[in-house]
């Protein structure tokens, strides 16, 4: 048996942090026609509600939307700034990403280096509208730990929930992020 495979990740310090919950963030700018038009043209989903004024108008919406994953999407590094985030890339301890995982969540005291996606799921609840503003905040609801055939991996669960500034829900998502 390895030395990784007896290290308990989960201590009093992580388990701490379980329940955290980030403030409402908003998006640094409004949902915008042309953001849209390439989110659904990636998807493939030309229906006219994201795209047709006059459509859109006669819909149940009212007006343009777009598609309900993008929210997701929103949430960008704004244009005033000038902080690379590849900037540490030629760091061998960067890995893309922040241990925070997410804006305004602690970071996660596991000295674990690599993080793999686990998927997500998703609940919709409503579409974006073009021009408003799209809040998020996050949660860790849960941090545990599995033995993998290369040792201990360290699952983290994480919601998302996404509303408009209005405070109208659009989605929820749950991330699991594996650590190992």
């Amino acid at each position: 048996m390895a030395f990784d495979e007896l290290v308990n990740h989960i201590t009093p310090e992580v388990r701490a942090v379980i329940g955290a919950r980030s403030d409402w963030q908003e998006a640094p700018h409004p949902v915008e026609a042309s953001e849209v038009r390439r989110f659904f043209q990636a998807l493939m989903d030309p229906n006219p509600r994201y795209w047709d004024d006059e459509h859109a108008a006669g819909t149940r919406y009212g007006a343009l939307v777009a598609p309900p994953g993008f929210p997701v999407h929103a949430f960008r590094r704004p244009a005033d700034e000038l902080n690379d985030s590849l900037a540490a890339a030629g760091d061998p301890d960067f890995d893309g990403l922040s241990r925070a995982m997410r804006p305004g969540l602690p970071k996660l005291p596991i000295p674990l280096s690599g993080i793999l996606n686990g998927g997500y799921e998703y609940e919709f609840y409503s579409y974006p509208k073009v021009g408003e503003r799209i809040q998020c905040r996050s949660a860790y609801l849960d941090i545990y730990q599995k033995q993998g055939k290369a040792g201990p991996m360290v699952m983290v669960v994480i919601e998302d929930e996404y509303r408009a500034a209005d405070g109208r829900p659009l989605l929820k998502s749950l991330n699991t992020m594996i650590m190992r």
